[in-house]
Order: C-alpha cells, then sequence, then structure tokens
C-alpha cells in the first residue's frame, strides 16, 4: 500500500513539473490537493494513521526494553566486561596484599597484562 501511494504522489508530482499545461492547470491542480488534504475525511484518516503508527513505534520500543532491560546505550557500555571486573578483582587483592583464589599469583599479573 505505501508503495502504490508512494508511486502515484511520485506520478502527479512528475506529471505537475513536466506538464505542459501552463500556470492555470497548475493552479487548478494546487486546488484540487488543498481540497483533497483539507477534507474532514482524508484528515480523519491521517490522525487515524499518526495514532496508529505512534502505537506501533511504542510497542516495539517496549518489546526491545522487555529483551534488552538497559536504560539507556550509555549505561549498556559503561558496564564493565568480565574481563574487566577480573582485573578489578585482581588490582583490589593486590592492594590488600592477597592474592585472589584461582588467580594469578602474588605479584603476577593476570592473563593478557604486563606489569
Amino acid at each position: 500500500m505505501r508503495y502504490r501511494i508512494t508511486f502515484a504522489a511520485g506520478l502527479a508530482i512528475g506529471y505537475v513539473l513536466g506538464t505542459k499545461a501552463g500556470r492555470t492547470r497548475y493552479d487548478q491542480l494546487v486546488r484540487t490537493a488543498r481540497k483533497v488534504a483539507d477534507s474532514p475525511v482524508v484528515q480523519e484518516a491521517a490522525g487515524v494513521v499518526g495514532a496508529q503508527v505512534g502505537n506501533a513505534g511504542r510497542t516495539v520500543y517496549d518489546k526491545a526494553v522487555e529483551r534488552m532491560p538497559v536504560t539507556s546505550v550509555r549505561d549498556f557500555l559503561a558496564r564493565p566486561t568480565d574481563e574487566e571486573l577480573d582485573l578489578l578483582r585482581w588490582e583490589s587483592h593486590m592492594a590488600n596484599g592477597s592474592a585472589p583464589g584461582g588467580g594469578p599469583g602474588r605479584g603476577e599479573a593476570p592473563e593478557g597484562r604486563a606489569e
């Protein structure tokens, strides 16, 4: 349906721009288009379509939030990765003078990190 409307609008614009009928025909087309656009039936249909689009957008947003419970992309990106959490644990244990269980021994850097 959307493609038909787009095609019809493109056809009308092409006709208006390409017509050789002159200014009077152009003015007639503009008046007709304004009458159609100002018609209560068209206004009501536009309102209904706008409401449906708004509701559909909200539904999509709600479903996305259900699947990804993150308040924002910034919050998501600010969360530390597993490797960063391991490094933080290791650094806190090293600052306390004890090596974490199952991790690198005393004075050793975590995997993939040289001191």
